[in-house]
């Protein structure tokens, strides 16, 4: 009898043992499929990333002879800046002006001409106009447009950042999974690296130990960059309207709450994130004399706006002026509407006014610019940048040692269905909550149960002769 119990039990750890083995088959397949389609896209998102941190920086190198005058006195009016400006640039019309915190910094002017944008750098001293920037080409904004849309531009691109962005967060998970110690005593090849093994083992601990350390700050950067995304930005932005965790349903100081289909983000610059999809109130025409842009940097002296902040002028008839600064520390951030008649007050958000998930992702968006703690920020962001590019280029290697020639290399097919489909729908459920990923998914699917098996030469390289265990 005693035989026979100890004879199921061990059957019963046979299958379990099986069973594990094969989820851990499926998972390290999806991590390996992955890695592979979305690693060079992950490399071009760490490297942008890590040289925008250092913008600040990097332009008061570059643009210095812009950016930068001796201080003398008493600053000019904003009114007498700007007619300098368009003294210079006679076809142009003034669209926002910048003030800036530091006294030896000068102001900046946004001017719309030939249908152009640009930046005018204007010294608050003297009035002298000392160059401008065209809206786009300043050396930093070319990162920014690599790490939004891949430099190519268009919806297409930024869908695809978005979509390598939401399977990193998969291949963090499945990552977490594999590399999770089978052994409570396993410390080296876990949590340090074994540097006197050779060869794969060498290069494995080189992918899964410093991408462990790594794991959270890769997470929270990863997920502090996802508002700013076509799909899950928008899902994002509707939860917390929804829940009425974003931005009031409208802050004013006079009257009803005006209609408008007038986003600030489409009107106005330096927006915070939270105030950017505001329905923006509208100037009323009675007659009166327009205030003039120094009636509104009054104003925004007279409400304790904290430099750096943007005026952006009003559009049209019915437009007003807009004091916003998406300010370092989110705090201080800001959106004010004025009547561009009367100088009063019609809209006024702050921070404090937020929903309590529009202050996380307006600290989060500060904490992934590197702007939240300053130097420390950026040091601790550009690490996690370098980390992210070394741990893929670590797995890359240790591919090419364990790839057999001719294949894909790729983790044999699980041959547990049950497993197999269980992992599919874990899967499909991470899908549900990034829509991007479920889509994919989908596709993959399809190519793997409909396509692949009719295509000889594609199935044997993907599926036949696979690459050995971890």
């Amino acid at each position: 009898m005693e035989a026979l119990k100890m004879s199921e039990r061990e059957a019963s750890e046979k299958i379990g043992r099986k069973r594990s083995a094969s989820l851990y088959q499926a998972v390290w397949r999806w991590h390996f499929y992955a890695g592979l389609i979305f690693s060079p896209f992950l490399i071009i998102l760490a490297f942008s990333g890590g040289v925008y941190l250092f913008k600040p920086q990097i332009e008061n190198v570059m643009y210095q002879d812009l950016y930068f005058v001796e201080e003398g006195g008493a600053a000019l009016a904003a009114s007498a800046q700007t007619a300098g400006v368009l003294e210079s640039y006679p076809d142009a019309s003034v669209t926002s002006v910048r003030f800036y915190d530091d006294p030896a910094r000068s102001t900046e002017v946004g001017i719309m001409q030939n249908g152009e944008a640009a930046s005018v750098y204007v010294n608050p001293y003297n009035g002298s106009v000392l160059g401008d920037i065209p809206s786009g080409e300043r050396f930093t904004d070319i990162f920014v447009s690599i790490h939004s849309e891949l430099l190519i531009g268009g919806t297409a691109a930024n869908l695809l950042v978005e979509l390598a962005a939401c399977w990193a967060v998969i291949l963090l998970i499945t990552g977490l999974y594999i590399w999770w110690p089978r052994k409570r005593s396993a410390i080296w090849g876990t949590v340090l690296p074994r540097l006197r093994s050779k060869g794969r083992t060498f290069w494995r601990d080189l992918h899964a130990v410093p991408a462990f350390w790594l794991s959270l700050g890769i997470l929270v950067l990863i997920l502090t960059g996802l508002p700013w995304s076509g799909v899950m930005g928008e899902q994002i932005n509707r939860l917390a309207t929804s829940t009425n965790t974003g931005y009031p349903a409208f802050a004013q100081s006079f009257g009803e709450k005006p209609e408008s289909q007038v986003l600030a983000k489409d009107v106005a610059s330096d927006v915070p994130w939270a105030s950017e999809n505001m329905p923006v109130p509208s100037s009323v025409d009675n007659g009166y004399v327009p205030i003039s842009v120094d009636d509104a940097v009054t104003v925004a002296s007279q409400q304790n706006i904290a430099k750096p902040y943007t005026i952006s002028m009003p559009q049209g008839e019915a437009g007003v002026y807009t004091l916003a600064t998406s300010h370092a520390n989110p705090s201080d951030s800001a959106t004010i509407h004025l009547d561009q008649y009367t100088g009063s007050i019609l809209s006024d958000v702050r921070f404090q006014d937020y929903g309590i998930m529009a202050q996380g992702i307006t600290l989060g968006i500060a904490l992934h610019e590197g702007r939240l703690f300053g130097l420390a920020n950026q040091i601790l962001g550009l690490i996690v940048c370098i980390g992210l590019i070394f741990v893929i280029i670590s797995s890359f290697v240790m591919w090419k040692k364990r790839k057999p020639k001719g294949r894909s290399g790729a983790p044999a097919k699980s041959k547990d269905k049950k497993v197999t489909r269980i992992v599919f729908f874990i899967m499909l459920a991470l899908g549900v909550l990034m829509p991007l990923v479920g889509i994919s998914i989908i596709v993959i699917y399809l190519l793997d149960r409909f396509v692949i098996p009719r295509i000889k030469p594609l199935q044997k390289q993907l599926f036949e002769g696979g690459g050995a265990n971890e």
